[in-house]
């Protein structure tokens, strides 16, 4: 594994859990596996170590659940974003993409879990049509109008006025 320098940060949806790293490895990944579809809520994990030396939680610390004997999953206690998944046993803590301000940056280079892929997974094709929030705006600017969602971009204080 290749450790890459790099600067970036990333929280949980609230805002109430926040983190900085200075370094990530080159091990962008999705799992498909069936314990990361049910940490995640969803088909897959998309997930990225970290070496341990290289993580600073800057606001809060993550709530954790020992999902087996061997590895922990890290969320937000207040509004349940997934955040980690920690191998005992390795010299490195995976994050999740989806938390980083900036998830572009680490695109998946390979897939894990593959015998929980969804059967259907591979030859998805699902155009590029779809809602913008433009095209949904009355739903949208009522979204927006009482958003509590955390920018994404570190902040001194959240919520403002605190």
């Amino acid at each position: 594994m290749e450790r890459i320098e790099t600067e970036a940060s990333g929280g949980c949806q609230c805002g109430a859990v926040r983190y900085h790293v200075s370094a990530v490895l080159d091990t962008s990944h999705i799992c498909h596996c069936r314990m990361c579809q049910k940490a995640a809520g969803n088909f897959f994990i998309a997930l990225i170590g970290v070496p341990r030396d290289a993580i600073r939680w800057t606001r809060g610390s993550p709530a954790t659940f020992n999902s087996s004997d061997k590895a922990a999953r890290g969320f937000c206690r207040d509004c349940g974003t997934p955040l980690s998944y920690d191998y005992f046993d390795s010299k490195h803590i995976n994050l999740t993409t989806g938390s980083f301000d900036d998830p572009s940056q680490f695109p998946p280079r390979f897939q894990f879990g593959l015998e929980g892929q969804m059967p259907w997974f591979a030859e998805l094709s699902i155009p590029a049509e779809g809602t913008t929030e433009e095209t949904m705006a009355a739903y949208v600017g009522a979204i927006k109008a009482s958003n509590h969602q955390h920018p994404d971009h570190d902040t001194d204080v959240w919520p403002e006025g605190r």
